[in-house]
């Protein structure tokens, strides 16, 4: 309890509390751990703290969609309570960038992702996880890989 007591001015400690307990869930909290929780309300409010946390997913941009996008890496923020695909990271992008994003990401018969694209999740790539299914987590970095050509000609 004095370790928690401590070590409740921390930033790192005060996002676990957030994280685990916010004012829906305030109910689950150990009833030792309240006297904590009304402590930690003036760091909440420092921290902006409004009862939800994010997840925050980094995306990095290559060749033409550096064009289309004009950047070479932009981070999403989503609910922490919704699951993140690459699916649904695609389907963000898709909204913001619009008809060019669109063109070069998904084909236009099926509707799917165009199978030259590869994605890596931290340097992972896709195909050996779950394809488009694969959830990120906090702080994941999803970088969308475009066909890579090459050669010479006689």
């Amino acid at each position: 309890m004095e370790t928690l007591k401590a070590s409740i001015a921390s930033p790192t400690a005060i996002a676990s509390i957030m994280r685990a307990f916010n004012m829906h869930t305030l109910y689950r909290l150990p009833i030792k751990w309240l006297p904590l929780w009304e402590k930690a309300f003036p760091f909440v409010s420092a921290f902006n703290f409004d009862g939800e946390s994010s997840l925050k997913v980094s995306v990095r941009f290559f060749t033409t969609l550096r064009e289309i996008t004009g950047k070479r890496e932009e981070t999403l923020e989503f609910p922490d309570c919704e699951e993140v695909t690459v699916e649904k990271v695609l389907g963000k992008l898709a909204e913001r960038y619009g008809k060019g994003f669109v063109e070069y990401v998904y084909d236009s018969r099926t509707g799917d992702v165009k199978e030259f694209l590869q994605f890596l999740i931290n340097g992972r790539s896709t195909s050996t996880l779950k394809g488009l299914k694969t959830e990120l987590r906090d702080g994941d970095i999803l970088a969308i890989i475009p066909p890579v050509g090459g050669g010479y000609a006689l």
